[in-house]
């Protein structure tokens, strides 16, 4: 029994990373169905303003981003991974429908919040079970794997939308319960997950408690904390890409199959660079990431026409494909062993943090100077970022954590 634990441990796509995967798949179709209608519905029914919009983003993302850190922390010390998840996802299934109740955007801001308090108990604990799940040589594809389906998820909910709204585009409130259904499938496959622990050696690290200190903290991930955290303060919430597509006068439906391409070309591309940072020092993927990153923001500040921002939210993918799983990877390489979900939540928290700042300051630039200002403010800090990303000394050899 116990030999063909470890050869299904030793592959990439394992169960629980497939079941993982699957559980993304389906909470994102239930989230992405909703991403890019709340915007419009903010907007174009109950009247917010930008900097109203780019408020609400912000507090949602820095509720889930703070939990992740509390919940990162908390996962650690019990050595429990699935309840966090579980809960994680029946919050933000049972929160979709208080979106569509809403009548004032302050109902909106509170349903936003409940719904990132789910995202914030999973995220941390459901990367740090995916961390686990595999050897340290199959880490980048794992995550990469795990981007892929969650994107695909990403893809598939907008198209649901476009296709509800060909049909019933007067009544856009009912789509927020509709997206409760793979909300609620999401968790009935994480109850399916069997947790494992990672080892004899690991357990017996972890069965003090141990808690992340600052001190302890490596110099190369206080380096990444830097750096990801002055991009999050530049990086404001995709729905200014949606918004500045539909300033320019284009069509709702031509907007949502836009951002479905987007997602598309993410989940394609993930598993190679998920796979790519398996090989090369996953601090030069994430540069070429955030690279990318700056000159699409640069693109948008000048963009007018249809074909523009077909090309633009394309290459916007290969963004995310090499930033996003290949982030949570590198924090996993430069923390130690018992301090995954920590390490993680802790990135996740500077980020949410940051992310207030963010999407608040392009909201206002957007109401004072116009679209173009959010987003040169965007790439400029997205440079800065890629410096200090390049200044980390080491790559993936864990742990990097000090030695005390």
């Amino acid at each position: 029994m116990s030999e063909e634990v470890n050869e299904t441990h030793d592959k990439v796509l394992n169960p629980t990373v497939v079941k993982l995967g699957f559980v993304s798949l389906l909470a994102d179709i239930s989230s992405e169905m909703l991403y890019p209608i709340t915007p419009l519905f903010l907007t174009g029914i109950l009247g917010a303003s930008m900097l109203s919009v780019g408020l609400i983003e912000g507090v949602a993302e820095v509720i889930a981003s703070t939990l992740k850190f509390y919940s990162g922390k908390w996962s650690d010390r019990i050595i429990k991974r699935k309840p966090f998840i579980g809960a994680g996802y029946l919050i933000s299934a049972l929160a979709k429908p208080l979106i569509g109740i809403s009548t004032t955007w302050i109902g909106v801001l509170f349903a936003r919040g409940f719904d990132r308090t789910g995202k914030g108990l999973r995220g941390a604990p459901r990367d740090a079970l995916l961390s686990e799940s595999v050897p340290e040589r199959f880490r980048g594809q794992a995550f990469g794997w795990h981007r892929a389906m969650d994107t695909l998820g990403a893809a598939i909910g907008p198209l649901i939308a476009v296709i509800y709204l060909t049909y019933f585009s007067a009544d856009l409130r009912s789509i927020y319960f509709i997206a409760l259904i793979p909300g609620l499938a999401a968790v009935a496959v994480v109850m399916s997950i069997k947790e494992k622990k990672s080892g004899a050696e690991f357990v017996k690290k972890r069965s003090a408690g141990p808690k992340l200190r600052l001190r302890e903290i490596s110099r190369d991930f206080k380096i990444y904390l830097l750096s990801w955290g002055i991009f999050s303060l530049v990086n404001s919430s995709d729905v200014f890409l949606l918004l500045k597509a539909k300033e320019s006068g284009l069509e709702l439906n031509t907007v949502i199959f836009m951002y479905c391409f987007y997602n598309l070309t993410y989940a394609l591309m993930s598993p190679y660079f998920g796979k790519l940072s398996d090989r090369v020092p996953r601090k030069k993927v994430l540069a070429f990431g955030l690279l990318i990153f700056c000159l699409v923001y640069l693109g948008f500040s000048f963009s007018t026409s249809n074909w523009h921002y077909w090309f633009l939210f394309g290459i916007y993918g290969l963004y995310m494909a090499a930033t996003d799983g290949v982030g949570k990877a590198l924090a996993v390489d430069l923390v130690s062993a018992e301090h995954k979900a920590s390490g993680l939540g802790l990135l996740s928290a500077v980020t949410g943090v940051a992310s207030v700042v963010a999407s608040t300051m392009a909201g206002l630039l957007w109401d004072k100077f116009g679209s173009g200002w959010a987003f040169l403010y965007g790439s400029f800090g997205a440079l800065c970022s890629i410096f200090l990303l390049l200044l980390i000394r080491r790559g993936q050899v864990p742990p990097l954590m000090s030695q005390r």
